[in-house]
């Protein structure tokens, strides 16, 4: 029997996304139901997005970045005392892999922080058992670390909806279910949540502007789901990306990524 993990929207109830959003207390998120092999599929791309698709892009530490970028969506692990803008998520992978029975490494189990305190310390250790074991744990759980990122896009809606005032839920709420609805939507919103963000944490915020799904949905003005959804979502995101550079305190070092920030959106048109 497959192994079914509900993520998103309910694709066969179209109105219960708003009835979630109608009544009073805490939003429920609507759910759509991804599998095991569907997840794969998606956790593959988002592969080739962070990491090329190669098993060493799956332990990385890029230049001027205070933490360890791990797994197929290059999940961040702060070392001890240190903390940044950008939301720590491989401790919660981890947890989620501990709790449906991976097997993890001894030494990753007893892990609180990153081992690493900088990136010429992760280098030097590239080619040590306790990196390649990192490498084989990530490279043989592609398909937990995918089933990850589509719970992180369940729980991504509530908190997006509740950190927004009562009159702009609506919208946002319709967008993201016109992308889900969409042939193929699924993918492109996890990989957007795990890749910028939900858009509401204050800590990643340029002038005031965030870069998360959330501002995404928020430049979002069509209706109906099609392709031209997944279009829209594409410029959109492309759109926010492109501010997030404009505004950027350190912009060449942004500019820099900018690119490469660009063909991965426009995957998501196609």
């Amino acid at each position: 029997m497959r192994r079914i993990l509900a993520v998103a929207l309910a694709l066969a109830l179209p109105g219960l996304a708003m009835a979630a959003l109608s009544s009073s207390g805490t939003i429920a998120a609507p759910r759509v139901a991804i599998s095991r092999a569907e997840a794969l599929s998606a956790g593959r791309k988002i592969w080739v997005n962070e990491c090329g698709g190669t098993v060493p892009g799956l332990t990385h530490w890029n230049k001027g970045e205070a933490f360890a970028s791990l797994g197929i969506g290059h999940f961040i692990w702060y070392p001890s005392g240190k903390r940044g803008p950008f939301v720590e998520s491989f401790p919660e992978l981890l947890a989620f892999m501990r709790a449906r029975r991976a097997a993890i490494p001894k030494w990753l189990l007893a892990a609180r922080h990153c081992p690493w305190q900088n990136r010429a310390e992760f280098l030097e250790d590239s080619d040590s058992p306790r990196m390649k074991s990192l490498r084989d744990f990530l490279a043989g759980t592609v398909d937990l670390q995918a089933l990850f990122m589509a719970e992180r896009l369940e729980k991504a809606l509530p908190l997006m909806l509740q950190s927004l005032p009562s009159a702009r839920r609506a919208p946002v709420l319709a967008q993201f279910e016109r992308v889900a609805q969409s042939p193929g939507g699924i993918y492109p919103l996890m990989d957007y949540v795990n890749f910028k963000g939900e858009g509401t944490a204050l800590s990643e915020r340029y002038k005031g502007q965030g870069w998360g799904l959330l501002q995404v949905l928020e430049e979002m003005k069509g209706s109906g789901s099609n392709p031209a959804a997944l279009k829209e979502f594409s410029r959109a995101a492309d759109f926010v990306l492109e501010r997030r550079v404009r505004d950027s305190p350190h912009p060449k070092h942004d500019a820099a990524w900018l690119p490469v920030w660009r063909r991965r959106v426009a995957g998501y048109a196609n």
